[in-house]
C-alpha cells in the first residue's frame, strides 16, 4: 500500500503549504479539500483491516465494508465543524462538498495507481461518478445535518437514518461500477442524473423568485 500513502504525500504537501500561506476562506477551503483526502487515506486502512478481520476479499468489502466505513469518516470533518465553529448554512454546505472533492479526488488517483490508463473512457466516466456519487453523499449529509440538529429530538435517530441512506447509496454505486457494460454506464450516470436534476431545481426555484 505504498503507493496510497505516496500519492497522498504528493497531493497533501501543496494543499497543506497553501493552507499555511493562505488566510480567510481560501485557507478554510482547502483546509476542507485537505481532510477529504485525510478521511479517505484513514477509510482505506479501516476498510483494509475490516476485510482482513472479516475474511473477505476487497471486492465484497467494497460492498458491504467499504461504503459504511467512507461515509462515517468523511462525516466527521463536517461534523466537527458544525460543532465547533457554528458556521451559517452556507458555509456547511460548501464545507460537505469541499470534503467530498478531496475524497474523490484522492480515491481517483488511487485507482488510477491500481489500475493504469489503459481504458481512457472507462476511467473518464467513472471518474465523474465517482466525483458524482461522493458530491451527493456530502450534499445530503451537509443538509439533513442543518434540519437535524435544529431539532435535539432528531439528532440522533435522523443523523443515524441519513447515514443510513447514504451508505446504501453508496453501496448500490459500487455493486454496479464493479460490473462490466451496461451496468457499469448506469451505475456512473445515476450521481451525474441526481446532480443534474438539483441543479434543474436550483435554477427553477431562482427564477420564481
Amino acid at each position: 500500500m505504498n503507493y496510497i500513502e505516496n500519492s497522498y504525500i504528493c497531493l497533501a504537501a501543496p494543499v497543506l503549504l497553501a493552507i499555511l500561506c493562505l488566510r480567510g476562506p481560501g485557507r478554510r477551503s482547502l483546509a476542507f479539500v485537505l481532510s477529504g483526502m485525510t478521511v479517505c487515506l484513514l477509510s482505506a486502512y479501516i476498510s483494509t483491516f475490516l476485510a482482513g478481520s472479516a475474511g473477505v476479499d476487497l471486492t465484497t468489502a467494497s460492498y458491504e465494508i467499504s461504503p459504511a466505513v467512507e461515509e462515517i469518516m468523511k462525516s466527521l470533518p463536517l461534523l466537527f465543524y458544525v460543532l465547533v465553529f457554528e458556521p451559517d448554512r452556507g458555509t456547511v454546505i460548501a464545507g460537505a462538498l469541499l470534503v467530498a472533492v478531496g475524497f474523490a479526488t484522492f480515491e481517483n488517483v488511487c485507482f488510477l495507481t491500481s489500475y493504469g490508463t489503459s481504458d481512457l473512457l472507462h476511467l473518464m466516466i467513472r471518474g465523474f461518478g465517482t466525483g458524482a456519487m461522493h458530491v451527493v453523499c456530502g450534499m445530503i449529509i451537509a443538509v439533513s445535518l442543518l434540519y437535524l440538529w435544529d431539532r435535539l429530538r432528531l439528532r440522533i435517530a435522523g443523523t443515524f437514518a441519513v447515514l443510513c441512506l447514504v451508505v446504501t447509496f453508496h453501496a448500490v454505486f459500487n455493486i454496479f461500477v464493479n460490473q462490466a457494460g451496461i451496468v457499469f454506464w448506469i451505475g456512473s450516470l445515476i450521481p451525474l442524473i441526481v446532480i443534474l436534476v438539483y441543479l434543474i431545481f436550483i435554477r427553477s426555484r431562482v427564477g420564481m423568485i
